[in-house]
Parts: structure tokens; sequence; C-alpha cells
């Protein structure tokens, strides 16, 4: 972010649910709320902040309870997504409105699904990057992450591995940096380990999931002030509060049972990138989108770019996202 840009941004904290919410405001117009997802914060936004603006928006990206400056309730059970979602709505009311778009990535991308789904009194679109809908219901989480593994039981998905109270904390903390530079470089497009290299979304029993992460230089998208910006919170915030998202999967499927099968009928997104395992993994959620998100107005995805898309590739992300919301119905 230029030195002029970060003159233009306003930093807020606004009260919610949670305690207080850590938002950073460019521009003026409708409001955009943008969320980040794991293991990032509004600065992922950085890049759309400003072309938001530009384009006559009110953008506001903020840190997600357990994230930056915002609070970080000590029960684990806090960071359910029910909770996120009543943060995002007192986000938009404590900024002075009424309604929203909503756009989030990675786990902001399902938390921006459920606050569509849950609260369409305030989100009337909303914007998905990298992960796509699926709607509740299905079998318990936790049942299916632990039989995604290679045969003989060698190997454990990274979601298991994050909801393990203490255990991902005890790898990264000591290394918040390295651990970082590690797991962005293992997701994005140009460094990511070559096809055929042990996949790095898998921990060796026994092992790291830092094991499996690539060793050369950062990616292209990332530069070391970048960085430290990102090492500088977790490491004055610690791991805790975002791996907790992880750890709420469970009561996540339980609170939101009366959802199950929803489709999302609000105007709709969604941008992935061709190289991203969200993508791939779940090419049968993008199918159903005529079935899930039937006010879907375009779906994309993006050649040459991995998980993190918005910073990967943002002319493109910006311009997908400025004239869908062009399209939008005033509020």
């Amino acid at each position: 972010m230029s030195q002029q840009t970060a003159n233009d941004v306003k930093h807020r904290m606004l009260p919610s649910p949670a305690g207080r919410v850590h938002v950073v405001e460019q521009g003026e117009g409708p409001l955009v709320l943008l969320v980040h997802g794991f293991p990032e914060s509004w600065y992922s936004w950085r890049h759309q902040l400003p072309a938001l603006a530009a384009a006559g928006y009110r953008a506001a990206a903020l840190d997600v309870r357990g994230y930056g400056r915002s609070s970080k309730p000590r029960a684990t059970e806090a960071y359910r997504m029910r909770e996120l979602v009543e943060d995002n709505a007192a986000v938009v009311q404590a900024l002075g409105e009424r309604s929203a778009v909503i756009v989030g990535h990675d786990w902001g991308a399902t938390i921006a699904a459920d606050s569509a789904l849950l609260r369409p009194d305030v989100f009337h679109a909303v914007g998905l990057l990298s992960v796509p809908y699926t709607p509740p219901g299905g079998p318990m989480p936790s049942e299916v992450f632990a039989q995604m593994g290679a045969t003989g039981g060698e190997e454990e998905f990274y979601v298991p591995y994050f909801q393990e109270p203490g255990r991902a904390e005890a790898e990264i903390e000591p290394d918040v940096r390295g651990w970082l530079a590690g797991f962005y470089a293992a997701l994005s497009a140009d460094t990511m380990p070559a096809a055929g290299s042990p996949d790095p979304h898998f921990v060796t029993r026994g092992g790291k999931l830092r094991d499996r992460f690539p060793t050369g230089g950062l990616p292209v998208w990332l530069t070391e002030a970048d960085l430290d910006v990102y090492a500088a919170e977790f490491e004055r915030t610690g791991l805790t509060g975002a791996l907790n998202r992880y750890r709420n999967m469970d009561r996540d499927w339980a609170d939101l049972a009366p959802f199950n099968g929803a489709p999302i009928t609000q105007p709709s997104l969604f941008i992935g990138g061709a190289l991203d395992a969200s993508t791939t993994w779940l090419a049968a959620a993008i199918e159903a989108f005529p079935t899930t998100l039937p006010g879907l107005s375009s779906s994309h995805i993006l050649e040459n770019c991995g998980h993190w898309l918005q910073q990967e590739h943002p002319k493109r992300t910006n311009a997908l996202l400025t004239t869908w919301l062009s399209t939008l119905p005033k509020p």
C-alpha cells in the first residue's frame, strides 16, 4: 500500500458482540464489507480498498474476531459462525448503514456466504473469493476430515491438525514470520510445490505442516514489508484466535442445521484460482451454483493463480469486483 493510500484510509474500532472490531475504511458510497481468511488480516485487502474507493464505494476491511486489533474472546466456542455473522452485522450498523455488500476470501468467503444466508436483511449481495459456497448439511465435518489422508494413516489433513488445541500453535509461534512465508508460498501459483511433490495440505504423522513448505524465496505478490505486517500481527496476538475458527466446524454444523441445503438467493459473484486446491477439490460445489447460488451474476477462474487471488492478481480481481458491483441495484 502506497504512502498516499495509507494516509487516505481510516482505522476505526467499532462495537460488536465480540467487544470491538477493527475496521479499515476508504471511500464514500454504497458500503462493501471485506472479510479476510486464514492466516491474514484486513491488510489482505490493501489493493482493493483504493480501487473500490475510486469506483465510488465505501470499502471497509475488518479484522475478524481473534485477529489483529479486534477483540479476542478466550472461549473457543466464541468463534462459531453465528458469532462472526453477528459481528459483521454489528459493523454495518456501527458504520451508520442499514445494508451492505459483503465480500470474503478463504474462511472469509464462508463467513460472507453465511452472513448472506443468516442475515439477508443486512447483506443484499455477496462476493466469494477462492472458496465456493456449499450449503450447510451433509456429514459432520470432523468425520469427513478424519477420512482425508493417505492409505494406512501415514498422512493427516491440515484441518484436524489445526483443530487440536495448542498443536499448530506449537509449530507456528516459535517462528511466525518463517512459517507464514512458507505457508503463503505453498499456496501461491509461482512458488507452490511442483506436481507430484508431497501435498502441503497434509501432515506426515509425527511431522509438521511446514515440513512440506517450499524453501525458496517469497511469492512475487508478497514483499518483505508485506510479510513484516502479517508477522507482526500474529507475533503480537498469537494464533489461537485465528485457529479457533477451525475448532468450531462441528458446532457450526449443528448451529446451521435449520439452513441445511439452503441456497443464497441474493446477487452473487465467485472468483477462484485455477491452481488453488479450493477450486479443484470443490469443483462439484462450483458446478452446483445454478441451484445453490441462483442469483449468481458471474463466475470466474483466474489462470496462473493460486489461493491468494486478490493479492496475486489484484488488478484482475479489482476489475471483476467493480464490474459486478456496478450491476447491483442501489440499496
